[in-house]
């Protein structure tokens, strides 16, 4: 049975992958400090292919202790300050851990024989469009307009251009912005945070309708992390891929279209933003085409299924500080 390291484990993205692991039949190691607590973790606790190892990844000695007693085929690499706002407000941690660290982490990794190293970065890697009508794509120049970004390309570089192994596979993965349920819920990305607002029956104000961003459900986050440790060495050996779909697309401005849909009574607050640093659309065909991956929920499922957790009550106060990654007010 092959052993996964999973870094971020008990977080919004961490905790379903860590799900899909375990129904694939691997081991699974949970590198986290909890920073967000371990509740995510609590109905996988028993299984007997599971572990928490809890631990700051910024702690070298700890995380070499580990590698030393446990012989991992992959490490997935998703704890991070994540977020332009959590790394604006915390830079030194940032720093720290989403580039300091993460090096550690790969440096390690090769030194106990890992053999396939996957990284969780960002689409906002591309800031704006050169373009503004056409789409980027992998090969487009990056241009990061925040620490969050910045870091991520520059841990990026250091992975895909470090002189090649036969032994080791390191992959890239560019995700869009996420949305969706999941066993560690937040409600401070933009479809969760416009469907929750216009759940409570509060006014949405909304900046800059007319900037693109592109979209990805968090189970699909899983999916192609999956699809990516799962695929031959040469599809993906030190390669970046997008992860998303290009038909999930949207500006702020569709995105209120669709939740007028489900709530047609919404009371909207349009601002004119003229400017905005990060404006992109992204083209998705190479994960598509390299590995036939292919989303599993849109943006307008994902608002039903938000929508429906809420007015059940299953989530009875979605305004409580655990749901969101920086301080949050009501």
């Amino acid at each position: 049975m092959k052993t996964v390291m999973v870094t971020g484990g008990a977080g919004y993205v961490g905790s379903i992958l860590l799900r899909r692991l375990l129904e694939r039949n691997y081991r699974v190691v949970c590198v986290d400090n909890l920073m967000f607590g371990g509740e995510a973790l609590l109905d996988i606790w028993e299984h007997p292919h599971f572990s928490l190892a809890k631990r700051d990844i910024r702690d070298r000695e700890a995380m070499q202790a580990l590698f030393a007693q446990t012989q991992f085929h992959g490490v997935i690499h998703l704890a991070a300050i994540v977020g332009d706002p959590a790394c604006a407000r915390q830079s030194e941690l940032a720093q720290q851990t989403n580039w300091q660290a993460s090096i550690d982490l790969l440096e390690a990794s090769k030194q106990h024989g890992v053999e396939r190293f996957i990284f969780a970065s960002t689409c906002s890697n591309y800031g704006k469009m050169a373009d503004p009508g056409g789409f980027v794509t992998e090969t487009s120049t990056l241009a990061p307009v925040s620490l969050y970004a910045e870091l991520k390309v520059k841990f990026e570089k250091t992975l895909l251009e470090s002189d090649p192994s036969p032994d080791f596979c390191p992959t890239a993965l560019r995700f869009a912005t996420v949305y969706g349920i999941s066993h560690r819920m937040r409600f401070d990305l933009t479809v969760n945070e416009f469907t929750k607002e216009l759940a409570l029956d509060k006014e949405l104000v909304v900046f800059g309708e007319q900037f693109w961003r592109p979209y990805c459900h968090v189970a699909d986050f899983s999916r192609a992390m999956l699809a990516v440790l799962e695929a031959p060495r040469e599809k993906v050996a030190y390669d970046v891929f997008n992860v998303g779909d290009t038909a999930e697309n949207y500006t702020k401005g569709m995105i209120l279209n669709e939740l007028l849909k489900v709530y047609p009574n919404a009371r909207i607050k349009r601002i004119e933003k003229k400017e905005d640093p990060r404006d992109y659309r992204v083209n998705f065909s190479k994960i598509a085409q390299r590995l036939d991956f292919k989303i599993s929920k849109t943006v307008p499922m994902g608002m039903q299924e938000i929508a429906e957790i809420l007015q059940l009550g299953v989530i009875p106060n979605p305004e409580e500080q655990k749901f969101y990654n920086i301080p949050h007010t009501p």
